[in-house]
């Protein structure tokens, strides 16, 4: 059962600022600009797909695309500081031990680096996997059909695709389980390099990512791994665009009721000096945060490290806006986090596959565990 926000009365308020495209019909927009939010209490700014990418991803500086978002209480969750909700009633009882260890690590006995290595070196040849580039089409198609083949050792896993208004798709990868209820992982798989038209392998962020999901999938459909829960996998387009492509999933996820137990983001897997699993804290699900650091303790071996990211830092944010419970785990703090990200400098040879393979044991784990939620 997912959450819900009690916001009526903080939607009514005069204080609430909620950035909407204008109404006033003397108001004319260039159809082409897109309106983007910084934090809660900004109004929202009109730029180029250009500028999107040259002024605030290039600058490290986040942002959400607020553009096609028209449901209210979506805005408002996205224009309103975490703090001045009104407090969610928990709808999750998540389990306060760990009981499928001897099943998990059966799994995760069988994880590798060497396909990670493989799959990595093929999405930054690459020249960039930019959501509206020819090249970011053409890693989706190559991504697509790359799953299919690790899924295809269990039939009953079924791989679709979720598409937008620009050509990259999504790919949403399901294991069925006897419940409807969703356990989600998600990594984006678009890249930058600071610009539309530059290099951008995007190793760390987030091919890291990518293959770390692959590599989870890979041992589960090996050992026909059967949950309660249904789980899926995500592979998110247009992150680098301001959360596009979880945005859309999200949307239509919250339209249709389903019902999200918990969804993890993985952003950022692969570059770790402290040689531990980085678990985020803020648009954070308290009960969920809870339960990643013990599947983090007891599946790496490891203490976590933890850190905040701000608004919109990645594609949990769109879970966490639509009302699902979300946190969001990564390599490492920002402080001592790759300094390579969105530019042509974050390539192969800066990944730690230690760090990669660490995140996969960790995925495994969680996904098996909360299987049973």
């Amino acid at each position: 059962m997912h959450f819900s926000y009690i916001l009526s009365t903080l939607i009514a308020s005069a204080s609430l600022v909620i950035a909407v495209p204008a109404a006033d019909s003397t108001v004319h927009v260039d159809s082409s600009l897109r309106l983007i939010k910084t934090s809660e209490l900004d109004p929202g700014t009109w730029v180029t797909e250009e500028e999107k990418i040259v002024e605030y991803v290039a600058k490290n500086i986040n942002f959400i695309d607020v553009t096609d978002i028209t449901n209210a209480t979506t805005l408002a969750r996205l224009s309103t500081p975490p703090s001045e909700l009104v407090a969610r009633a928990a709808a999750v009882t998540y389990p306060s031990t760990l009981t499928h260890q001897t099943q998990a690590n059966a799994i995760i006995a069988q994880l590798s680096q060497t396909k990670p290595k493989s799959w990595l070196t093929t999405l930054t040849n690459y020249y960039n996997r930019y959501y509206r580039s020819t090249y970011g089409t053409q890693a989706g198609a190559w991504l697509l059909s790359e799953i299919k083949t690790v899924a295809s050792t269990n039939p009953a896993i079924v791989v679709s695709t979720f598409t937008h208004s620009y050509s990259q798709p999504s790919i949403i990868v399901k294991i069925p389980g006897t419940s409807s209820n969703l356990i989600i992982v998600g990594a984006h798989y678009d890249s930058t390099g600071g610009s539309s038209t530059a290099k951008g392998p995007g190793a760390d962020d987030n091919g890291s990512g990518v293959v770390t999901q692959m590599e989870a999938l890979r041992v589960l459909a090996n050992a026909k791994f059967a949950p309660k829960n249904t789980i899926e996998l995500h592979f998110y387009s247009g992150e680098e665009g301001g959360l596009l492509g979880s945005a859309d999933v999200f949307k239509s996820y919250s339209s249709a009721g389903k019902t999200v137990l918990a969804m993890v983001c993985q952003d950022m897997t692969g570059y770790s000096p402290s040689g531990k699993v980085s678990v985020y804290t803020d648009y954070s699900d308290a009960g969920l945060l809870a339960y990643v650091r013990k599947c983090v303790t007891a599946y790496t071996g490891l203490a976590y490290t933890s850190d905040s990211c701000g608004y919109g830092c990645s594609d949990h944010a769109s879970a966490y806006s639509n009302g699902f419970p979300t946190t969001y785990v990564c390599d490492e703090p920002i402080r001592t986090s790759s300094p390579y990200i969105h530019s042509p400098q974050d390539t192969y040879a800066t990944i730690s596959f230690d760090a990669v393979l660490r995140h996969s044991k960790f995925t495994v784990g969680f996904l098996v565990e909360a299987s049973y939620i």
